[in-house]
């Protein structure tokens, strides 16, 4: 302790000029409180585009409120789960508000999940009603059987879009064709939750600052999906941390002009969902709505017709729009900040973005357990520092040996966090969250870095043998126990390797059983069992693995061979 006394806090010394060491307390007492400020003072204002679609703070607290009546009348009490699964559209949000304000948890659920990925987080989580979009539920038909939810609020595409002119019912029929065959015979449409909702009083649930408000899903290292416990305290601290943070690149904004974000990266993602959305509101601006960020061509044609001042994205992201023979025909001039989050970001891409925006990537760090945000480079910076930058006001960094003693300034430790954004612990999981929080109440985030003399940080590896695949979180042992799965495989292990569009990719070591097993049936077998961003990208056969005197898969000797191959 006394030694961290000495180099402690030396980050303050290039904090930009009036930014805070602490966090004012806070003026909220839930984010229930946060919502309905924003629905009544920016009532008539944009709060969502959508596909040229806009909804208003007024049609947003409207829609929620009656959807939080409806849930409420399913007789779901203070405290009950309610998962989301869908991408980015206007439901998203509504459907957020909605379970707060019904005094109920946000679970997030990534809508490209398998049914088996999906049955352990609703399981866990003990979700009792669900939202998802159409387009997901044969997945959620497969094992609905075997989880808690009662309550089905199935949305469509074409839910929010209105019937205007015969562009949108183009657009409804063809994501209609895009929708696989279901059956969910208990499931109630979101018009008709609606329609329901609004014959009854939303009941204001006397939330408090230290009830759950978000249960986020995480792999840790062990690579079982566990639940991060998010209070409304802490979603609220990284908010107004967030709001400190960036003002400074905002100050200059004429007063009329409403802060507009990119929202690209997925409201699943607790990036996208704090600094995201729950920024965004909190400042009564708008957010833009990608439904689907891989369709680069789509994302272009979006932002041409809008000024934006705020893109947060991953490294993948940037690069996809870098690289995009339109990109040069966008308005960039308005853009104040361009945040890089979710996986690093290499110094050719920030240097392509700079070139094609003028604004230089202004790189962060955080993780689901500290919701998320937990360092950032100053928003007025000029070019690109490739540090993930200086701690948050009120947040404390340190890096400590493996006995958990803190090293001198440019020695590469262990990064741990101290702040109000860090989590409560995880989801009924004692075990799992004694691992990772100290005793004195530091994060430890498994990840390797160091800080310089100035204060700023930097990441130099991960502890962990995850896998970063444009800014998700691969488990090896969890691709390992699928593939092991598979007839014919003998043993298999998975490490990362970099990849130029991804950050990094899968790649697959299998020694086979037998001469019959082959690249497509193993291929066929991840496809079914894994989401996208999990499959493997490469598949190497061997006679046998590396392995430590005890037997254990040495996953350094092969992330070495891959990295010098």
């Amino acid at each position: 302790e006394g030694f961290f006394a000495m180099t402690e806090c030396s980050w303050l010394q290039s904090y930009p000029e009036g930014m805070p060491s602490e966090l004012p307390p806070l003026t909220y007492g839930s984010l229930v409180d946060l919502l309905d400020e924003a629905f009544e003072a920016h009532a008539d204002k944009t709060a969502y585009s959508f596909l040229g679609q806009r909804f208003s703070f007024a049609d947003t607290e409207r829609h929620s409120r009656a959807l939080g009546a409806y849930l409420q009348s399913l007789g779901l009490n203070a405290g009950d789960r309610v998962a989301i699964m869908m991408p980015n559209v206007p439901q998203y949000p509504m459907a957020v508000a909605a379970i707060l304000r019904a005094g109920l948890v946000v679970v997030n659920v990534n809508p490209l999940y398998t049914a088996s990925e999906l049955a352990h987080q609703l399981q866990d989580s003990g979700a009792k009603a669900i939202f998802i979009l159409e387009n997901f539920a044969a997945t959620l038909q497969k094992c609905l059987a075997q989880t808690a939810v009662e309550h089905v609020v199935l949305c469509a595409m074409g839910d929010c879009l209105g019937l205007k002119g015969l562009l949108v019912n183009g657009v409804v029929r063809h994501i209609k064709n895009m929708v696989p065959a279901f059956y969910l015979p208990k499931a109630v449409r979101f018009k008709q939750a609606l329609r329901l909702g609004a014959q009854h009083v939303l009941q204001r649930n006397p939330t408090q600052l230290d009830d759950m408000a978000v249960l986020q899903y995480t792999g840790g290292t062990t690579g079982v999906s566990k639940g991060a416990v998010l209070l409304h305290r802490q979603l609220l601290a990284n908010v107004l941390q967030t709001q400190l943070w960036n003002r400074p690149a905002l100050a200059t904004m004429p007063p009329h002009e409403p802060m507009t974000m990119v929202c690209a990266l997925p409201l699943y993602h607790i990036y996208a969902f704090t600094v995201g959305m729950m920024y965004t509101l909190s400042l009564g601006g708008k957010l833009i709505l990608i439904p689907n960020p891989r369709d680069i061509a789509a994302v272009i044609k979006t932002l041409k017709k809008q000024v934006f001042h705020i893109f947060p994205a991953v490294n993948t992201l940037f690069a996809a729009i870098a690289r995009h023979p339109e990109a040069a025909q966008v308005d960039w001039r308005h853009l104040r900040v361009s945040v890089g989050g979710g996986m690093a970001v290499t110094a050719p891409v920030a240097a392509q973005w700079q070139a094609l925006t003028g604004s230089p990537i202004c790189e962060g760090y955080g993780l689901s357990e500290a919701s998320p945000s937990v360092c950032c480079n100053p928003v007025t910076s000029p070019s690109f520092s490739a540090s993930i930058g200086l701690p948050l006001p009120g947040t404390q960094m340190r890096v400590v040996d493996d006995q958990g003693l803190p090293l001198p300034n440019g020695k590469a430790g262990e990064l741990e966090v101290c702040g109000p954004q860090v989590m409560a612990g995880y989801w009924r999981r004692p075990d799992e969250t004694a691992k990772v929080i100290t005793s004195d109440g530091w994060l430890k985030t498994g990840d390797i870095g160091l800080m310089d003399e100035r204060g700023f940080f930097k990441i130099v590896d991960r502890k962990k043998d995850m896998i970063l695949v444009s800014g998700f979180n691969v488990y090896p042992n969890e691709v390992e126990a699928v593939v092991a799965q598979l007839p014919g495989v003998l043993e298999c292990a998975c490490v990362g390797r970099p990849d130029p569009e991804t950050g990094e990719a899968v790649h697959l070591f299998v020694v086979p059983a037998d001469a019959t097993l082959n690249e497509a049936q193993i291929r066929a077998w991840c496809r079914e069992q894994l989401t996208g961003y999990k499959q493997p990208k490469v598949i190497e056969f061997r006679s046998d693995l590396p392995k430590t005197a005890v037997g254990k898969v040495l996953r350094r000797a092969l992330r070495d061979h891959v990295t010098t191959q």
